[in-house]
């Protein structure tokens, strides 16, 4: 079974930078790059918050509005990797922030629920404090 590691996250100062990568491995990772991916977050006590999804082949469906340009999805089908650049961070930006994979190539129209995904990672957390 296909399974999903986030890495990268930690602890930054506001304004600071992060890349969040979401890799594919399991005796399925030949087939990671077949699915769209969507990056969510999560803070204690409330619903995830979808933060945008990106297709087997690249196409973004979009991005929250709370990231107002700051984050950028991408992927490398070759290294079967979903990245998350977080640019000018803030502090409630704070939360485990975690991928997700979709049931075929293309984002969900709802992409923004994680309810429409079929699998996810255990996150990673990122904290943005001074």
């Amino acid at each position: 079974q296909l399974q999903l590691a986030e890495t990268g996250g930690g602890l930054v100062q506001p304004g600071g930078s992060l890349r969040l990568s979401c890799v594919g491995s399991g005796f399925a990772e030949a087939t990671a790059d077949y699915y769209a991916v969507g990056w969510f977050r999560q803070v204690p006590g409330a619903d995830s918050e979808g933060i945008s999804c990106i297709s087997s082949s690249g196409d973004i469906s979009g991005y929250a509005e709370f990231t107002k340009g700051r984050f950028a999805i991408s992927r490398d089908n070759a290294k079967k990797t979903v990245y998350l650049q977080m640019n000018t961070l803030k502090p409630e930006d704070t939360a485990k922030y975690f991928c997700a994979r979709a049931t075929y190539g293309f984002c969900p129209t709802a992409w923004s629920r994680l309810d429409v995904f079929e699998q996810w990672g255990q996150g990673t957390q990122v904290t943005v404090s001074s």
